[in-house]
Order: C-alpha cells, then sequence, then structure tokens
C-alpha cells in the first residue's frame, strides 16, 4: 500500500543513472537519504584517482548522504587481490552492499520504524534490504536495471549467471511491493517470468543535458569524403550483448566507404583488427571526457541486442546527437525525426542504414535539429513518477 508523503531511503551501488532517482526525490523533498558504496566530493582525491570523482553529484550535496568509503576501497582492493572476477565478484560485491546498509540501517536509523518509510533499491543488490524493511514494515521499491532472465537466454551467453543468482532475484520481486522497469521490452520480460503485472511500473530513465549542450550546434559537411568520413560512435561496454560484434560485421561491410567506427568504452570481445583505420578503439574513458566525443561524432549507435533502457541514447540526443538504434532498449528514438530504428541487430542491417546516411548529410542535419531530451526522460518527470508510486 502507498504510504503518503513517505521519505525515502534509496540504497544504491554504484553511480547508475548518475544518481537519477535520489536526484529525482531530492527536487520533491522526498529523500529521507543516499546509502551508497562510495562518495567523493571533488577535490578530495589526487589525480591518480581520477576513476571515483563520478561517485558525486552536485544536486545531492546538500542531501543526506552516507557511505563506507573506505572499506568500499578494502573491498575493493582485496577483491582484486583475490583474482576476484565475472559472476563471483558481482555477487561478493552486492553481498558486501547489503552487509554495510544493514549494518547502517539497524544502528542508525531505529527511530524511523514508525514513520513513514519508502526504501528503494536496485536489482540483484536488494533481497536482504528488503526484508529488513518489511520486518519494520516500510514499503519496498525495486530499481529493475534490466530485462531479468530473458537477456541472459536471448543473448546466449556461454558464462550464464549462476543459479543462485536468479533465486535471489526472484526473492527480491516477491519481497518488492512495486517494481520499476524503464522500458516496455524489460516489462515485457518480467511479465513472461510470472512477475505479476499489478507490482511493475514502467518509468524511463532520466538525463538532464549538460550546459554545455544545451548551446552546442552541430554541424555535417555537404559530403562525406576520406579526409571527413561520417564518425559513428558507440559508447559503453562493448561486448556481445550491445551488439559489438554485429557493428564490426557492419564496419568490414563498409570497409571501402567513407566512414569511421568510434568505439569507446572498456573492450570485452575478442576483435583483431587493429590494422582497420577505419575502427578507431579509445578504450575506458574517464567521465569528463565522454561528452568530446558526443561532440564530435556524427551519429550514436546502439545496436544492443538487449538493453533494460539504455541511458547513453538520452546523453547522445543532449548532445543533438541522431541516435541508431534497436528496438530492445528503451522507446527513445521516433524513426526518421531524430534517429532510426534497426530493423534487426545484423551486420547487413546496420550497413545498409549507414549508407544511406552516407548518401544524404542533409538527412542527419535534419534529424540532428529534432534530437533534443523530450519532456518524459527529464528529472522532473522522473520526480512525479516516483512521487505517485
Amino acid at each position: 500500500m502507498k504510504q503518503q508523503n513517505a521519505q525515502w531511503l534509496c540504497c544504491q551501488l554504484g553511480a547508475r543513472e548518475h544518481y537519477a532517482v535520489p536526484r529525482a526525490l531530492q527536487t520533491r523533498g522526498l529523500l529521507r537519504e543516499l546509502i551508497t558504496d562510495l562518495w567523493v566530493r571533488p577535490g578530495t582525491l589526487p589525480n591518480w584517482r581520477i576513476k571515483l570523482r563520478g561517485r558525486f553529484h552536485p544536486d545531492l550535496a546538500d542531501a543526506r548522504v552516507s557511505a563506507t568509503n573506505a572499506a568500499a576501497v578494502a573491498f575493493e582492493l582485496k577483491a582484486q587481490a583475490k583474482g576476484l572476477n565475472g559472476w563471483d565478484l558481482i555477487g561478493k560485491r552486492n553481498e558486501w552492499f547489503q552487509d554495510q546498509v544493514l549494518t547502517h540501517l539497524a544502528g542508525r536509523n531505529g527511530n524511523t520504524d514508525h514513520q513513514q518509510v519508502t526504501v528503494f533499491a536496485y536489482s540483484y543488490a536488494a533481497e536482504r534490504i528488503f526484508k529488513f524493511a518489511r520486518g519494520r514494515g516500510w514499503r519496498t521499491v525495486l530499481g529493475q536495471i534490466d530485462p531479468g532472465p530473458a537477456e541472459e537466454q536471448r543473448i546466449g551467453s556461454s558464462e550464464r549467471a549462476p543459479k543462485n543468482y536468479w533465486r535471489r532475484w526472484r526473492a527480491e520481486c516477491e519481497l518488492a511491493d512495486e517494481i520499476i522497469v524503464n522500458s516496455e521490452w524489460s516489462r515485457d520480460a518480467l511479465l513472461k517470468e510470472g512477475v505479476p503485472a499489478t507490482k511493475v511500473r514502467k518509468i524511463p530513465l532520466a538525463m538532464a543535458p549538460p550546459r554545455d549542450a544545451v548551446v552546442f550546434q552541430r554541424t555535417y559537411p555537404s559530403t562525406f569524403s576520406a579526409a571527413r568520413p561520417l564518425r559513428v560512435l558507440f559508447l559503453g561496454q562493448i561486448n556481445v550483448r550491445k551488439g559489438a560484434a554485429q557493428l564490426l560485421d557492419a564496419a568490414q561491410l563498409l570497409a571501402n566507404e567513407h566512414v569511421e567506427f568510434w568505439f569507446v568504452g572498456p573492450k570485452q570481445i575478442s576483435a583483431d583488427l587493429k590494422h582497420d583505420a577505419k575502427v578507431r578503439w579509445f578504450g575506458a574513458v574517464p567521465r569528463s571526457r565522454v561528452d568530446e566525443f558526443y561532440r564530435q561524432a556524427d551519429v550514436f549507435i546502439l545496436p544492443t541486442l538487449s538493453d533494460g533502457f539504455g541511458l547513453t541514447q538520452l546523453e547522445a540526443q543532449s548532445w543533438k546527437l541522431p541516435v541508431i538504434a534497436s528496438r530492445f532498449c528503451g522507446a527513445v528514438v521516433q524513426h526518421g525525426r531524430n534517429g532510426l530504428i534497426l530493423d534487426e541487430v545484423s551486420g547487413e542491417s546496420i550497413a545498409a542504414t549507414l549508407r544511406e546516411l552516407l548518401c544524404s548529410p542533409e538527412r542527419l542535419a535534419a534529424m540532428s535539429q529534432e534530437s533534443k531530451v523530450s519532456e518524459e526522460f527529464t528529472l522532473e518527470s522522473l520526480a512525479l513518477s516516483l512521487s505517485h508510486l
């Protein structure tokens, strides 16, 4: 049952969605506390800790935030020393975070037992938090980060999640009073797994454009050439799920065309294209450098096989980039207006779509004019949706 004017406790491992949920709640005065693993205020770390600088957001500078920085760093160092990786690391990190949250809730929030409280946590790190919350009579809201087991089945990965991973997820769904999904694709996937439709609420992600992006003006050449090729940007984890293999197939098919592929993010697939000048690998870059790739690219592509939403679509749109996306993520692209939707995720389909754009830079320019973060994906819209849960 919804508790009117309930104060929210947000339990968030990592900087997912740039802290959009707690930020949205803060604008409505509904955020009681953000409980997270790392919270690093600007100027508190030397340069070699630059990767941690994204673990803060100015919108939450005045919010109550609890983080166990020392314990979080210690966990990561110990995990690295033990050689933990893959599902083993993911599982142990999720359990470690829940330990930290439960210790904090038991020690510092005992006086909230009789208050109206909603506890929010993301999937796969929520089970024991929700058990504690329900024991206190608090409402529980699960933020589902992906389409669940259906995604694994669709991708057909050889490294499947342990059975216990999905057992805990089903327990989270049982314990949740409400489950937030970010796309129709995720909603359908959860319903097929037997999650009650009455629990599932579709609320899209939110994106506030950077200040520089608001005034940015994008231009295109009259024609693409060897000196000025079409710059196709892929940004994110370079893996099977994101459709990276199909994008590389398209690069091979377009080897003789004036097109250049930029891959920005951690490489998680094997691809021997080091000598292909048309494919550029930038690797993982600091958050502070991401915007320069959005500025310099001509089109953004997300040929994902499955995504809970795909926040990079909104990031690209904030920089007035046309977006090419698959149908297996959040519905951000309006086909032919602000981007294009692929008929299928294949090298042939991607190559055909890019060939069309190579021949018509003016079409890209027109879609760029319409590419922006629409009202339904704003922080204000997210805040309104959360307040009505």
